[in-house]
């Protein structure tokens, strides 16, 4: 982190949580200028009746932590921009039989998209915004590269693969050479309001909102077969096929399992099953991405040199070789040494050389 100064003016986002709390503490400490913006999204009013919505509980963790170090506080209402460039966009892939991961977007479109811009329409100038995400920034001779994080599990680089060299222009994110342990010790140490306050564990966009009423929400329901891929034999109905994604092996309720979705007819509304026993044949180590951004302009894959890969959010990376196909902006991903059961259309494909995220392509097929 040595590029950054001292004495910059820095907009730090801050969520209730403790990581973000952290960031916003560690700037400060090395001598910026600090407003905090807490970010409001259209989806804590639209959809608090599908569940405790918590950002009136996350907004005063908030007031709390700027109050205890005298930072002033702007709550800045993105919730039209929300609902555009990243909510419609998971609800379409989703009616469309896809996996979107709509927390991809909301980095890339929302938290340094609408909010540059609604910064630049107010006048407000900064050096840089900070985040609670565990990632890194680093400046090459004009370029800028997105390190992972010391901590493999917690980090965030998957999330942060769609940003541009402007963005990453911006971003500073001061958790990057630190653990999830040594994060929390420090909001201990810094007696910070949400210093054992639990971890979110939903998506970005929905919080501690159940997933499946979400979508069940906005698309309804319509019941289908569940059909045995291997015998094709009915064995039971869903609800709607968007209420399920490749791999997943809960919300089937069906006897003699364990089951797991393996496909789906979109068409006809079915989705398609495989016994635990039976799901080595549908694992694989071959699938094409389009929609291919480079983090840096420049950059491209070399046919035969060995990449790595996250084909989800998590610690899991695999080693894998690239091959440009005739198709423009179409590639071809080859795992090498192991199969995966959980791949499927509209996933984020991240690829990594070493520790720098090179960028992200869409999984076509």
């Amino acid at each position: 982190m040595s590029f950054y100064k001292k004495c910059m003016k820095i907009a730090c986002l801050v969520s209730g949580g403790v990581d973000s709390s952290v960031a916003l503490k560690m700037a400060l400490d090395a001598g910026n200028d600090i407003t905090a913006f807490y970010l409001k999204i259209w989806l804590e009013d639209e959809t608090s009746f599908l569940g405790e919505c918590p950002w009136e509980e996350d907004l005063a963790y908030v007031r709390k932590t700027c109050e205890q170090f005298s930072i002033p506080l702007e709550v800045v209402p993105l919730q039209k921009e929300y609902y555009a460039r990243v909510v419609s966009y998971a609800l379409e892939e989703v009616r469309r039989g896809r996996t979107p991961n709509p927390d991809v977007l909301c980095n890339s479109t929302v938290k340094f998209g609408a909010f540059l811009e609604w910064l630049e329409k107010k006048g407000k100038i900064f050096n840089k915004v900070v985040t609670g995400h565990y990632a890194g920034v680093e400046e090459q001779e004009g370029s800028y590269q997105l390190k992972m994080s010391k901590d493999n599990i917690k980090d965030q680089t998957y999330f942060l693969s769609r940003l541009s060299q402007k963005q990453l222009s911006k971003a500073w994110f001061p958790l990057g050479a630190y653990s999830k342990k040594e994060i929390r010790e420090r909001a201990v140490e810094w007696k910070l309001p949400s210093a054992n306050r639990p971890d979110s564990q939903g998506l970005c966009f929905l919080g501690k909102i159940n997933y499946a009423d979400f979508i069940q929400h906005h698309l309804g329901k319509k019941e289908g077969n569940i059909i045995d891929e291997d015998t094709n034999a009915i064995l039971g109905r869903h609800k709607g096929h968007w209420l399920y994604t490749i791999g997943q092996r809960t919300g089937l309720n069906l006897s003699g399992g364990p089951w797991y979705v393996s496909g789906k007819n979109v068409e006809k509304n079915s989705i398609f099953v495989s016994h635990r026993l039976k799901m080595s044949e549908r694992e694989r180590n071959i699938f094409d991405i389009s929609d291919m951004q480079f983090l840096e302009k420049e950059e491209k894959f070399n046919e035969g040199e060995l990449y790595q890969v996250k084909v989800r959010h998590g610690a899991q990376i695999y080693s894998c070789t690239v091959e440009k196909l005739e198709e423009r902006g179409t590639y071809r991903v080859r795992l090498l040494d192991v199969y995966e059961r959980g791949i499927a259309p509209g996933q984020f494909a991240v690829f990594y050389k070493e520790d720098v995220c090179l960028g992200s392509g869409i999984v076509s097929c």
